[in-house]
């Protein structure tokens, strides 16, 4: 795996750096292939390496009462995770698994501390970063807390569309999630999830076809999910 070119997943982190430094990050770097389901790293296990998504899909999620799980965030490629707990000086709160075969780039935390210490421009870009997943996070905290079944399934299917597109037809979603992970996507059960799915199929707004599901009526979703 080592043929596999980062400079354009890692171009934005890459971009503030210098010739010398970039050399180094360039050293310093690993390339992990996950198999699909196959877990990244699990809560509760120390921190070591700042990951990028070069291809595949991941989930961020988190095991909450009765084991039923809990989806946090969506990974897509050339995004950057397994960083915060670094920075906060913890543990894992999360774990993270491989929704289909991925490959990721790990450079250890210790290599970009030492850049973040000789280079200003780096240390704002992790802060920009943190700041953007801090807003997604609050802004996903009221939607899964205060949002009906209905809308919180809308958003979760304009969240897909817009984090992962679409299908050559123009329509279909590029991500075929099960019942159960669209159910941990929305908080709530997968009753819940097949139940409104359903809804949304018989009003038109969604064809299913096992675990494609094409949107139709992408403003009318859009709709249910702003007003909740």
């Amino acid at each position: 795996m080592s043929d596999i070119d980062i400079s354009e997943p890692l171009s934005d982190m890459l971009a503030p750096l210098n010739n010398e430094q970039k050399e180094f990050l360039m050293n310093n770097y690993t390339i992990q292939t996950y198999k699909k389901n196959e877990t990244i790293y699990c809560e509760g296990e120390t921190p070591s390496h700042l990951m990028c998504l070069i291809n595949g899909k991941v989930k961020i999620f988190k095991d909450g009462v009765g084991g039923r799980s809990q989806i946090i965030r969506m990974i897509k490629p050339h995004e950057y995770f397994a960083y915060r707990a670094y920075f906060a000086k913890e543990d894992f709160v999360t774990a993270a698994a491989a929704f289909e075969p991925s490959v990721v780039c790990l450079i250890p935390m210790g290599a970009i501390m030492a850049l973040v210490a000789q280079n200003n421009d780096l240390a704002m870009f992790f802060i920009r970063q943190l700041s953007i997943d801090l807003g997604i996070s609050d802004e996903r905290t009221v939607s899964l807390t205060q949002k009906h079944i209905r809308g919180r399934l809308a958003e979760s299917l304009i969240f897909l569309k817009e984090s992962y597109g679409l299908e050559e037809d123009g329509s279909t979603l590029s991500i075929y999630l099960s019942r159960e992970d669209l159910a941990n996507l929305s908080n709530m059960t997968t009753s819940n999830a097949i139940r409104t799915l359903s809804q949304f199929a018989t009003e038109r707004l969604i064809t299913i076809d096992g675990r494609k599901i094409k949107i139709i009526e992408e403003e009318k979703l859009k709709k249910i999910s702003k007003i909740g």
